[in-house]
């Protein structure tokens, strides 16, 4: 069996992290020249390209692999300095190298799951939050550039483990002014094509999951807006700029205090998460796992599904 060195696979990993040699030589505090012969080293290691050098850089397969080795052992080194805290409290300070990356969908960082690892990172833990779409984030997981991800997926992917948190419920909704001139009954069969509906990007679909299913249509074809950030979409639905399917966990308060209008009260989407993470024996991961899965509870309807292991 092959060993790596682990400077070089940190510097495989902080390229294609940072998406570039220039700010992966700020990061790892060595010049970019380091980077390059170090990296140079690792492929003839490997005897394989690690890199495609597109804009952005992406790993090779072969890179992939030895990306998720590269956090593996910095979970490694985590569940180390986790096990030297309890003997010797204070003798440890995570470095920038030891980060531990997950991926998480942007509702529910704007909603609970920041209060839910909070303790975690008080405690020292040196963490990364990677955003994107609810449908996408096992995708880093599946690259191995994360050691868990929060996703609407329930399939267990292979060598990870996968447990329900709960389902995230969804409302359409819109500014007081903008509902009364443009959509004073709420949303209809008949206005649903002149409401601009806020996005959070191209890959959301949630606006039109929820506008079909609250209209009992098949599909449905809608104008869109992107803002690609929860809190931002909430910003432009107050700002007038049309209606927005958002968690109601997000803006209750502002429907309570008539700000927003729901545009029809008897329709909400919900949205199942569950919470998939490497299949190893990690003080770390079963932390997290811990923390988020008690965040959930407090937050979430109730998750009606088993852990599942592949």
């Amino acid at each position: 069996m092959r060993t790596f060195d682990t400077d070089a696979l940190e510097c495989l990993a902080a390229i294609v992290e940072e998406g570039g040699f220039e700010r992966a030589a700020v990061r790892l505090s060595i010049t970019q020249s380091a980077v390059s012969q170090r990296l140079r080293s690792l492929e003839a290691q490997a005897g394989t390209v690690l890199l495609v050098r597109s804009r952005p850089l992406r790993a090779t397969t072969a890179g992939r692999l030895l990306i998720k080795h590269a956090v593996q052992l910095r979970l490694l080194r985590a569940d180390l300095d986790n096990d030297l805290q309890e003997l010797t409290p204070g003798s440890s300070a995570a470095r920038e190298e030891d980060r531990i990356s997950i991926a998480i969908n942007a509702d529910s960082i704007a909603t609970w799951a920041l209060p839910a690892l909070g303790p975690l990172v008080s405690e020292g833990l040196p963490l990364e939050i990677i955003t994107d779409d609810q449908n996408f984030t096992h995708e880093w997981l599946r690259e191995g550039q994360v050691l868990g991800c929060v996703t609407t997926l329930k399939q267990a992917l292979r060598g990870c483990k996968v447990l329900p948190l709960g389902a995230m419920e969804y409302v359409a909704v819109a500014s007081a002014g903008y509902a009364q001139k443009n959509c004073p009954q709420g949303l209809q069969v008949g206005n649903f094509r002149q409401i601009p509906f806020i996005a959070f990007n191209r890959k959301d679909d949630l606006q039109a999951q929820f506008v079909a299913r609250a209209l009992g249509l098949r599909r449905v074809s809608l104008v869109q807006r992107f803002v690609p950030s929860s809190e931002g979409q909430v910003r432009a639905a107050l700002a007038g700029w049309g209606a927005s399917v958002v968690p109601r966990l997000q803006v209750q308060g502002l429907l309570e205090r008539g700000d927003l209008v729901n545009l029809v009260p008897a329709t909400t989407l919900p949205v199942s998460l569950f919470w998939h993470c490497w299949n190893l024996d990690s003080a770390v991961i079963d932390r997290m796992t811990q923390a988020l899965v008690e965040g959930s509870r407090q937050a979430l309807n109730e998750p009606k599904n088993s852990p599942v292991t592949k």
